[in-house]
């Protein structure tokens, strides 16, 4: 059986999110929302608020292992920051080389270093050095900036730097998130390569992780915005009988008691509708709850609304 994986979704896939997926299951490991590191050592406190899990042997409520992702361009200031991040003992470290985010390209950060391959390996080199070689080491790519030229040079600086295992998102920045996926340039990545390659990238049904796998040449597929729309996908590739969205509802539930208490009544309902903006892609329940609960602004209100629809079973107790 394939390894199936959670990708990290800065600013989606918070631990709130990870831990109601993960409770759904049918994952190996994952990763979570990267931590920016600039010219300064983060304190502990910081690794530990991106990544909760820290504090549960690094791992969801569920069991499911959950890697720590750097971001950040200067070696020196990346490697320290590792070498503290591995005294918290994480399932992984892994590093960003991915993220499209105009704000973290303006930065030099995430996929505005696929142009400087000799960057790559001097970053990844230098984090490899503090890295103990019984904690699971990767990087995550997008194929380039504006085009693939140098898709295979990134991919070689990096397994030269020392990384584990590599995971390729088959799309440049400038394609963002449009489809398709470019599968058949992850298979091009994992040909020039001799260390384990994960694809990732516009797989939405177990289908798609079939042809993605076929096209990729790559066995293990990293899940991402598939798994928001259908938190049972990861069974349903395995061949696992699944609920529909009787089975769903649930985390629905979970995830908003979370929130309620994470975030504040303002700002929580857009948390919850940004959900099922996208599991209405998969189940037509979602589309009439997200249209319900549109208009409504408060906390409180939605509240109401989810205990109307059955979602909730007795409303939020806050702490």
């Amino acid at each position: 059986m394939p390894r199936i994986l959670l990708a990290p979704m800065e600013g989606l896939a918070d631990n709130l999110l990870r831990g109601v997926l993960t409770g759904i299951g049918g994952y190996d490991w994952g990763i979570c929302e990267f931590v920016r590191v600039s010219n300064s050592l983060l304190p502990v406190k910081t690794y530990e608020r991106i990544c909760p899990e820290l504090l549960t042997d690094s791992k969801t409520a569920a069991g499911t292992p959950m890697r720590v992702q750097l971001l950040g361009s200067d070696p020196h200031f990346m490697a320290e920051n590792a070498r503290r991040l591995v005294t918290l003992n994480p399932a992984g470290v892994d590093i960003n080389f991915g993220c499209p985010a105009p704000t973290v390209f303006r930065h030099r950060g995430g996929s505005a270093l696929l142009g400087e391959p000799e960057l790559l390996h001097e970053i990844v080199s230098a984090v490899r050095a503090v890295v103990p070689v019984d904690i699971p080491f990767t990087a995550k790519m997008r194929l380039g900036i504006e085009d693939t030229s140098r898709a295979v040079d990134c991919a070689l600086a990096l397994q030269a730097g020392g990384v584990d295992e590599l995971i390729v998102h088959g799309r440049t920045k400038v394609d963002g998130y449009r489809p398709p996926a470019r599968w058949e340039w992850i298979d091009k990545v994992r040909a020039a390569v001799n260390i384990p390659l994960i694809a990732n990238g516009e797989v939405w049904t177990a289908e798609d992780f079939r042809n993605c796998q076929q096209v990729s040449g790559c066995a293990d597929i990293m899940l991402g915005r598939g798994v928001i729309a259908d938190p049972l996908l990861p069974r349903k590739v395995r061949g696992e009988e699944t609920g529909g969205w009787a089975e769903v509802a649930p985390g629905v539930a979970a995830y908003w008691l979370g929130v309620r208490q994470k975030v504040v009544p303002d700002h929580a309902g857009g948390r919850v509708k940004q959900w099922l903006a996208l599991l209405r892609r998969t189940y037509p329940e979602a589309e009439v709850l997200y249209q319900t609960l549109r208009p409504i602004k408060t906390a409180e209100g939605i509240d109401a609304a989810l205990l109307a629809a059955g979602v909730l079973q007795e409303r939020p107790v806050l702490q």
